[in-house]
């Protein structure tokens, strides 16, 4: 009888952690040869339209100059390419309904019995934000390469550098694509 009761608990649990993970996707154009692009700048025009807090902003910037740097680029005044950012946010809610128990029927033993519900349901509410990584040539002013992460957003300032990071850490381990 005890197993029943974790039975819910236990799948909160995993529901909660799915929703904890950051999903990372990219695209890129097929003609381009990756191998030349060794320095980078940001597209300010494009970065001053980004609709989040200028703290927000440094700390994406931080943690892709961090992913950068591991991969062997320089920042310059004189790029190969261009690095824009742009961002999207949706509040989203999860109601689950969860059964964990017996009702009228047969049971064990002789007869009909009954067993009490053990069951509820759970509301969570979070927001879900996708950041956007492009990688623009910068002599022919052609995206090249984009790189997208869905993943919740945390408000706490504590979890905030981390999350970032992670963000940014996932979409940037798809630079450069590997061609099939």
């Amino acid at each position: 009888m005890k197993t029943f009761k974790l039975v819910p608990i236990f799948l909160l649990l995993i529901l909660a952690a799915s929703c904890d993970t950051v999903s990372a996707y990219s695209d890129y154009d097929k003609t381009v040869d990756f191998a030349p692009y060794k320095t980078y700048a940001y597209f300010k025009p494009g970065i001053d339209k980004v609709e989040i807090s200028d703290l927000d902003k440094k700390r994406i910037l931080k943690a892709i100059d961090d992913q950068m740097l591991a991969k062997g680029f320089t920042k310059s005044e004189n790029p190969d390419v261009l690095i824009n950012i742009f961002t999207k946010a949706k509040e989203q809610v999860d109601v689950n309904q969860f059964y964990a128990g017996y009702g009228y029927g047969w049971g064990y033993g002789w007869g009909w019995g009954y067993s009490p519900y053990m069951g509820g349901t759970s509301v969570s509410r979070y927001t879900e934000g996708t950041l956007f990584i492009d990688l623009i040539d910068a002599k022919k002013k052609e995206l090249i390469w984009q790189g997208q992460g869905i993943g919740t957003i945390y408000k706490s300032i504590d979890k905030k550098d981390a999350r970032i990071t992670e963000f940014v850490t996932k979409i940037l381990a798809q630079y450069p694509p590997v061609k099939k």
